[in-house]
């Protein structure tokens, strides 16, 4: 799709900056610094939004957001969501206007829970861990291409968060991967704090043990901002989770993998909320794009060499749709 080689035909790379494992490269260009929305954060923040479960029974895949404001909201691929009766991440970005309300796609992160522990979702600034949205993303777009619904496999999802918790040591009574970001929160705010926003930075490409994981790009350097914790401590999980923490990953690795993205197979949908979806594909890559007014507005891609799942069921009434 147009804007999106534009715009990445427009970014430039800073200098790379490493912490135990993490490494960040910088990624300027197409900064707006206004850009016209509101952060899923802010809003709920400021009382001018709410996620609660589509009915008091609840349906796993889908929750609502009702955006009461004045201003449209932004809901962030892989953004998690706590409380009601369970938790659940974001299936894709969402631009949802002013005075709208939306079903929006989410899966479960929580397997153990099926009950009321709150009315309305809340944020914590957190994001699902980028292994398990890479092997989201892929999915999404299968079901897309497939029958046009946004779902993740339920059950991959589950032995992602479920494999994470076991390779980190994470006992949670609910299978939460809240739990895990939980008991290891003082690691990633040491990570946290390695990796600061730089003026005009959009976005950055992340490498775990000298291997390039993903690009995460932005309209705005205001958003980047706001988000940067989150996806540092998203990526630093994969490195917590290695034992190399080390491995140099050079300059032409990150620009193939940005040349692979040109590259990648595109496909368009008519977005949820505003906009276009752009599921994108290509050689062990996959990811999704939101694009609205002629401009890209989120951009998330993921190498997926080291994706991978082991089968586990969970009981079929948590998850009212098909389990691949």
């Amino acid at each position: 799709m147009q804007a999106i080689t534009d715009t990445i035909n427009d970014i430039t790379l800073g200098e790379p900056v490493v912490f135990q494992g993490l490494t960040l490269f910088p990624v300027f260009g197409g900064d707006r610094p206004d850009p016209g929305y509101e952060t899923l954060d802010m809003a709920l923040e400021q009382e001018q939004a709410r996620v609660v479960e589509v009915s008091d029974e609840g349906d796993v895949p889908e929750l609502l957001f009702d955006n009461f404001g004045s201003q449209r909201v932004l809901l962030v691929d892989g953004d998690e969501l706590i409380g009601a009766k369970q938790n659940r991440i974001i299936n894709l970005t969402i631009l949802v206007a002013a005075q709208s309300k939306i079903e929006i796609p989410v899966s479960c992160v929580e397997a153990g829970r099926w009950s009321y522990n709150s009315h309305e979702f809340r944020s914590k600034g957190r994001s699902m861990y980028s292994q398990a949205r890479a092997t989201k993303a892929a999915h999404v777009s299968q079901r897309m291409a497939a029958s046009g619904d946004r779902r993740a496999d339920q059950s991959a999802v589950w032995d992602e968060v479920e494999g994470m918790a076991c390779a980190l040591e994470v006992s949670s009574s609910t299978d939460s991967m809240s739990d895990i970001y939980d008991d290891y929160e003082d690691d990633l705010a040491d990570y946290q704090a390695a990796f600061k926003a730089q003026e005009g930075q959009v976005g950055a490409v992340f490498a775990v043990d000298g291997k390039v994981q993903g690009l995460e790009l932005f309209d705005s350097s205001t958003t980047f901002a706001h988000y940067l914790e989150r996806l540092v401590s998203s990526y630093a999980l994969g490195s917590l989770r290695s034992a190399a923490k080390e491995g140099e990953v050079t300059l032409s690795s990150v620009e193939g993998f940005i040349e692979g993205l040109k590259r990648s197979k595109t496909k368009q949908f008519d977005a949820l909320g505003e906009g276009e979806d752009v599921r994108i594909s290509g050689e062990a890559l996959a990811g999704g794009a939101l694009v609205a007014e002629g401009r890209l507005v989120h951009l998330a891609a993921f190498n997926l060499d080291d994706t991978g799942s082991v089968v586990r069921r969970y009981p079929s009434h948590w998850y009212d749709g098909p389990v691949e």
